[in-house]
Protein backbone atom coordinates (compact mmCIF):
# COMPACT_ATOMS: atom_id res chain seq x y z
CA UNK A 1 0.00 0.00 0.00
CA UNK A 2 1.08 3.52 -0.89
CA UNK A 3 -0.12 6.27 1.09
CA UNK A 4 1.06 10.48 0.76
CA UNK A 5 -0.49 13.11 3.14
CA UNK A 6 -3.44 13.27 1.41
CA UNK A 7 -4.75 9.90 0.82
CA UNK A 8 -3.96 9.33 4.35
CA UNK A 9 -6.92 11.65 5.87
CA UNK A 10 -9.46 9.07 3.45
CA UNK A 11 -8.50 5.91 4.74
CA UNK A 12 -10.80 4.88 7.48
CA UNK A 13 -8.97 4.23 11.11
CA UNK A 14 -9.10 0.58 11.00
CA UNK A 15 -7.58 -0.19 8.27
CA UNK A 16 -4.61 2.09 8.14
CA UNK A 17 -1.47 0.23 9.00
CA UNK A 18 0.54 2.17 11.29
CA UNK A 19 3.41 0.62 9.97
CA UNK A 20 3.37 2.22 6.76
CA UNK A 21 5.68 5.61 6.63
CA UNK A 22 3.83 8.89 5.17
CA UNK A 23 4.85 10.11 1.90
CA UNK A 24 6.40 14.02 2.92
CA UNK A 25 6.46 16.75 0.93
CA UNK A 26 10.35 17.88 0.35
CA UNK A 27 10.51 21.87 0.49
CA UNK A 28 9.54 24.03 -2.69
CA UNK A 29 9.72 21.62 -5.46
CA UNK A 30 6.86 19.50 -4.83
CA UNK A 31 8.14 16.37 -4.94
CA UNK A 32 6.95 13.61 -3.29
CA UNK A 33 8.88 10.44 -1.93
CA UNK A 34 7.08 7.27 -2.11
CA UNK A 35 6.89 4.89 0.67
CA UNK A 36 6.59 1.23 0.98
CA UNK A 37 5.24 -1.62 2.95
CA UNK A 38 6.90 -2.24 5.98
CA UNK A 39 7.08 -6.01 5.04
CA UNK A 40 9.51 -5.44 1.89
CA UNK A 41 12.43 -6.16 1.43
CA UNK A 42 15.48 -3.77 1.92
CA UNK A 43 17.24 -4.15 -1.04
CA UNK A 44 13.58 -3.92 -2.66
CA UNK A 45 13.19 -0.86 -0.44
CA UNK A 46 16.65 0.99 -1.24
CA UNK A 47 16.36 0.30 -5.50
CA UNK A 48 13.32 2.28 -5.61
CA UNK A 49 14.81 4.77 -3.42
CA UNK A 50 17.07 5.33 -5.84
CA UNK A 51 15.13 5.06 -8.70
CA UNK A 52 13.27 8.02 -6.47
CA UNK A 53 16.66 9.90 -6.37
CA UNK A 54 17.15 9.78 -10.20
CA UNK A 55 13.85 11.11 -10.90
CA UNK A 56 13.89 14.00 -8.73
CA UNK A 57 17.28 15.09 -9.87
CA UNK A 58 15.82 15.08 -13.34
CA UNK A 59 13.03 16.67 -12.55
CA UNK A 60 14.93 19.52 -10.59
CA UNK A 61 17.07 19.85 -14.10
CA UNK A 62 14.06 20.12 -15.96
CA UNK A 63 12.89 23.00 -13.92
CA UNK A 64 15.80 24.95 -14.06
CA UNK A 65 16.47 24.26 -17.88
CA UNK A 66 12.71 25.41 -17.96
CA UNK A 67 13.00 28.88 -15.95
CA UNK A 68 16.33 29.63 -18.04
CA UNK A 69 14.64 29.16 -21.20
CA UNK A 70 12.43 31.72 -19.80
CA UNK A 71 14.37 34.44 -19.28
CA UNK A 72 15.38 37.03 -22.22
CA UNK A 73 19.22 37.25 -23.15
CA UNK A 74 19.51 41.23 -23.15
CA UNK A 75 23.63 40.20 -24.73
CA UNK A 76 24.67 37.40 -26.16
CA UNK A 77 28.43 37.36 -27.08
CA UNK A 78 29.49 34.50 -30.04
CA UNK A 79 32.97 32.84 -30.66
CA UNK A 80 34.42 36.34 -29.69
CA UNK A 81 38.42 36.73 -29.85
CA UNK A 82 40.20 39.92 -30.08
CA UNK A 83 44.17 40.07 -31.01
CA UNK A 84 45.99 43.73 -30.68
CA UNK A 85 48.78 44.73 -32.95
CA UNK A 86 51.91 45.98 -30.38
CA UNK A 87 54.95 47.95 -31.82
CA UNK A 88 54.04 48.07 -35.58
CA UNK A 89 53.78 44.05 -36.21
CA UNK A 90 53.62 41.97 -32.82
CA UNK A 91 50.28 40.25 -32.06
CA UNK A 92 48.69 40.04 -28.83
CA UNK A 93 45.99 37.58 -28.60
CA UNK A 94 43.40 38.36 -25.61
CA UNK A 95 40.58 36.32 -26.15
CA UNK A 96 40.02 33.10 -27.62
CA UNK A 97 36.43 31.98 -28.63
CA UNK A 98 34.71 33.26 -25.43
CA UNK A 99 30.64 33.07 -25.93
CA UNK A 100 28.23 33.99 -23.12
CA UNK A 101 24.81 35.01 -22.42
CA UNK A 102 23.56 37.96 -20.34
CA UNK A 103 19.45 37.87 -19.10
CA UNK A 104 17.29 40.99 -18.45
CA UNK A 105 17.84 42.47 -15.34
CA UNK A 106 20.63 40.09 -14.51
CA UNK A 107 23.96 40.89 -12.13
CA UNK A 108 26.48 38.82 -14.08
CA UNK A 109 29.98 38.82 -12.82
CA UNK A 110 33.29 38.03 -14.84
CA UNK A 111 35.94 36.45 -12.68
CA UNK A 112 39.41 36.56 -13.40
CA UNK A 113 43.06 37.05 -12.89
CA UNK A 114 44.98 39.60 -14.23
CA UNK A 115 45.67 39.59 -17.75
CA UNK A 116 42.89 37.45 -19.04
CA UNK A 117 41.19 39.79 -21.25
CA UNK A 118 38.30 40.70 -18.74
CA UNK A 119 38.66 44.53 -19.56
CA UNK A 120 38.88 43.67 -22.94
CA UNK A 121 35.77 41.57 -23.00
CA UNK A 122 33.82 44.02 -21.03
CA UNK A 123 35.27 47.05 -24.08
CA UNK A 124 33.77 45.11 -26.63
CA UNK A 125 30.45 45.13 -25.09
CA UNK A 126 30.72 48.88 -24.57
CA UNK A 127 31.79 49.17 -28.26
CA UNK A 128 34.97 50.92 -27.46
CA UNK A 129 36.59 48.09 -29.68
CA UNK A 130 35.82 46.08 -32.40
CA UNK A 131 35.95 41.96 -32.17
CA UNK A 132 38.42 40.22 -35.02
CA UNK A 133 36.39 37.16 -35.02
CA UNK A 134 32.84 36.09 -33.24
CA UNK A 135 29.55 38.32 -32.81
CA UNK A 136 28.52 40.59 -30.30
CA UNK A 137 24.65 41.60 -30.53
CA UNK A 138 22.08 43.26 -27.69
CA UNK A 139 18.37 42.83 -28.05
CA UNK A 140 19.05 41.25 -31.67
CA UNK A 141 20.96 43.88 -32.93
CA UNK A 142 24.57 44.02 -33.12
CA UNK A 143 26.73 46.07 -31.23
CA UNK A 144 29.24 48.41 -33.96
CA UNK A 145 30.14 50.86 -31.37
CA UNK A 146 29.49 52.70 -28.48
CA UNK A 147 25.76 53.64 -27.60
CA UNK A 148 23.69 55.28 -24.80
CA UNK A 149 22.25 51.82 -24.29
CA UNK A 150 25.40 51.48 -22.53
CA UNK A 151 27.04 52.69 -20.03
CA UNK A 152 30.75 51.67 -18.67
CA UNK A 153 32.50 53.15 -14.77
CA UNK A 154 35.97 52.55 -14.95
CA UNK A 155 38.63 51.08 -13.30
CA UNK A 156 40.14 54.80 -12.21
CA UNK A 157 37.21 57.42 -11.20
CA UNK A 158 37.63 59.65 -14.54
CA UNK A 159 36.51 62.68 -13.27
CA UNK A 160 36.42 65.96 -15.32
CA UNK A 161 38.63 67.79 -11.73
CA UNK A 162 36.96 71.32 -12.87
CA UNK A 163 33.78 69.99 -12.30
CA UNK A 164 31.60 69.44 -8.95
CA UNK A 165 29.81 66.12 -8.22
CA UNK A 166 26.74 67.77 -9.71
CA UNK A 167 28.48 69.04 -13.04
CA UNK A 168 29.86 65.24 -13.66
CA UNK A 169 26.86 63.49 -13.34
CA UNK A 170 25.45 66.30 -15.99
CA UNK A 171 28.12 65.96 -17.91
CA UNK A 172 26.88 63.06 -20.35
CA UNK A 173 23.03 64.73 -20.02
CA UNK A 174 24.55 67.69 -21.77
CA UNK A 175 26.43 65.73 -24.19
CA UNK A 176 22.46 64.31 -24.20
CA UNK A 177 21.22 67.65 -25.11
CA UNK A 178 19.06 67.75 -21.86
CA UNK A 179 17.77 71.28 -20.99
CA UNK A 180 18.94 72.51 -17.49
CA UNK A 181 15.85 71.96 -15.65
CA UNK A 182 16.39 68.13 -16.62
CA UNK A 183 19.74 67.55 -16.18
CA UNK A 184 19.35 69.04 -12.53
CA UNK A 185 15.87 66.74 -11.66
CA UNK A 186 18.13 63.56 -13.04
CA UNK A 187 21.40 64.33 -11.18
CA UNK A 188 19.48 65.20 -8.01
CA UNK A 189 17.85 61.52 -8.58
CA UNK A 190 21.24 59.60 -8.58
CA UNK A 191 23.02 61.75 -6.75
CA UNK A 192 20.56 60.58 -3.64
CA UNK A 193 20.53 56.98 -4.68
CA UNK A 194 24.14 56.90 -4.45
CA UNK A 195 23.89 58.92 -1.42
CA UNK A 196 26.17 61.88 -2.05
CA UNK A 197 23.26 64.19 -1.09
CA UNK A 198 24.84 67.29 0.48
CA UNK A 199 27.85 66.88 -2.06
CA UNK A 200 26.63 68.03 -4.75
CA UNK A 201 29.12 71.35 -4.73
CA UNK A 202 32.14 69.70 -3.80
CA UNK A 203 35.25 69.12 -6.37
CA UNK A 204 36.89 65.66 -6.91
CA UNK A 205 40.19 66.76 -4.87
CA UNK A 206 37.19 67.18 -1.89
CA UNK A 207 36.39 63.49 -1.60
CA UNK A 208 37.43 60.35 -0.78
CA UNK A 209 38.43 57.40 -3.51
CA UNK A 210 34.35 55.77 -2.38
CA UNK A 211 33.15 59.14 -2.61
CA UNK A 212 34.70 59.38 -6.73
CA UNK A 213 33.46 55.63 -7.64
CA UNK A 214 30.12 57.05 -6.85
CA UNK A 215 30.17 60.14 -8.49
CA UNK A 216 31.07 57.53 -11.79
CA UNK A 217 28.05 55.21 -11.13
CA UNK A 218 25.45 58.19 -10.71
CA UNK A 219 27.06 60.00 -13.94
CA UNK A 220 26.75 56.15 -15.38
CA UNK A 221 23.47 55.98 -14.55
CA UNK A 222 21.84 59.42 -15.34
CA UNK A 223 21.98 58.15 -18.98
CA UNK A 224 19.31 55.76 -18.46
CA UNK A 225 21.24 52.84 -20.33
CA UNK A 226 19.94 49.69 -20.40
CA UNK A 227 23.26 47.75 -19.57
CA UNK A 228 25.67 48.67 -16.85
CA UNK A 229 28.97 47.81 -17.35
CA UNK A 230 31.40 48.06 -14.09
CA UNK A 231 35.32 47.25 -15.12
CA UNK A 232 36.73 46.21 -11.78
CA UNK A 233 35.87 49.74 -10.27
CA UNK A 234 36.66 48.96 -6.55
CA UNK A 235 40.46 47.91 -7.17
CA UNK A 236 42.54 51.41 -5.96
CA UNK A 237 40.37 51.02 -2.41
CA UNK A 238 41.05 50.19 1.05
CA UNK A 239 39.29 46.93 1.73
CA UNK A 240 36.80 48.56 4.46
CA UNK A 241 35.48 51.18 1.79
CA UNK A 242 35.68 48.21 -1.11
CA UNK A 243 33.64 46.01 0.70
CA UNK A 244 30.84 48.94 1.57
CA UNK A 245 30.87 49.94 -1.97
CA UNK A 246 30.37 46.73 -2.77
CA UNK A 247 26.89 46.14 -0.61
CA UNK A 248 25.77 49.63 -2.41
CA UNK A 249 26.07 48.40 -5.49
CA UNK A 250 24.03 45.70 -4.62
CA UNK A 251 21.50 47.63 -3.14
CA UNK A 252 21.64 50.22 -6.13
CA UNK A 253 21.69 47.14 -8.72
CA UNK A 254 18.40 46.18 -6.50
CA UNK A 255 16.65 49.33 -5.95
CA UNK A 256 17.00 49.65 -10.08
CA UNK A 257 16.85 46.23 -11.25
CA UNK A 258 18.71 46.34 -14.82
CA UNK A 259 21.02 44.66 -16.35
CA UNK A 260 25.02 44.94 -14.94
CA UNK A 261 28.11 43.10 -15.89
CA UNK A 262 30.63 43.38 -13.48
CA UNK A 263 34.21 42.61 -13.93
CA UNK A 264 36.98 41.71 -11.20
CA UNK A 265 39.31 39.57 -9.79
CA UNK A 266 38.28 39.09 -6.43
CA UNK A 267 35.92 35.73 -5.78
CA UNK A 268 34.21 37.44 -2.58
CA UNK A 269 33.32 40.60 -4.37
CA UNK A 270 31.98 37.92 -7.43
CA UNK A 271 30.11 35.95 -4.54
CA UNK A 272 28.52 38.84 -2.68
CA UNK A 273 27.29 40.52 -6.02
CA UNK A 274 26.56 37.65 -8.95
CA UNK A 275 23.51 36.18 -9.71
CA UNK A 276 25.78 34.12 -12.28
CA UNK A 277 29.76 34.59 -11.82
CA UNK A 278 31.59 33.53 -15.44
CA UNK A 279 35.07 32.83 -15.03
CA UNK A 280 37.83 33.21 -17.60
CA UNK A 281 41.38 32.06 -16.96
CA UNK A 282 44.39 31.73 -18.52
CA UNK A 283 46.74 33.96 -19.54
CA UNK A 284 46.58 35.80 -22.45
CA UNK A 285 44.53 34.85 -24.42
CA UNK A 286 41.62 34.35 -22.11
CA UNK A 287 39.04 31.97 -22.68
CA UNK A 288 36.11 30.56 -20.81
CA UNK A 289 36.53 28.24 -17.88
CA UNK A 290 33.00 28.04 -15.64
CA UNK A 291 29.51 29.35 -14.86
CA UNK A 292 28.31 29.73 -11.50
CA UNK A 293 24.52 29.86 -10.25
CA UNK A 294 24.52 31.70 -6.86
CA UNK A 295 21.53 31.11 -5.59
CA UNK A 296 22.02 32.80 -2.14
CA UNK A 297 19.64 35.06 -0.74
CA UNK A 298 20.28 38.77 -0.48
CA UNK A 299 21.92 40.75 1.09
CA UNK A 300 24.62 38.01 1.74
CA UNK A 301 26.61 36.91 4.62
CA UNK A 302 30.00 35.89 3.49
CA UNK A 303 30.65 33.86 6.42
CA UNK A 304 27.56 31.40 6.11
CA UNK A 305 28.23 27.95 5.06
CA UNK A 306 26.62 28.47 1.71
CA UNK A 307 28.83 30.80 0.70
CA UNK A 308 31.89 29.73 2.15
CA UNK A 309 31.15 26.44 0.66
CA UNK A 310 30.77 27.90 -2.78
CA UNK A 311 33.93 29.65 -1.95
CA UNK A 312 35.93 26.58 -1.45
CA UNK A 313 34.32 25.14 -4.93
CA UNK A 314 35.70 27.71 -7.48
CA UNK A 315 38.90 28.15 -5.35
CA UNK A 316 39.30 24.58 -6.14
CA UNK A 317 39.16 25.41 -9.91
CA UNK A 318 40.50 28.62 -10.45
CA UNK A 319 43.67 30.59 -9.85
CA UNK A 320 42.51 34.21 -7.91
CA UNK A 321 42.92 36.70 -5.64
CA UNK A 322 40.75 35.68 -2.61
Amino acid sequence: MFLCSDDRASVPPGRLNRSVPLIRKRDDRQLTRSCFPACAARSEVRRHHDFINIFEAKMIQGKKMSESQKKNVKIACENVSKTFIQKGTQKVPVLRDVSLSVYDEELLVVLGPGQCGKSTLLRLIAGLETTDTGRIHMDGATIDGPGPDRSLVFQSYMLFPWRTVRGNVEAGLELAGKNEKERKEIAARYIEMVGLTGFENYYPHQLSGGMKQRVGIARAYALNPKVMLLDEPFGQLDAQTRLHMEHETERIWRHDRRTMIFVTNNIDEALLLGDRIVTLEGKLPGHMSHTYEVPLPRPRDNLSPEFLELRYEITQRQKLTL
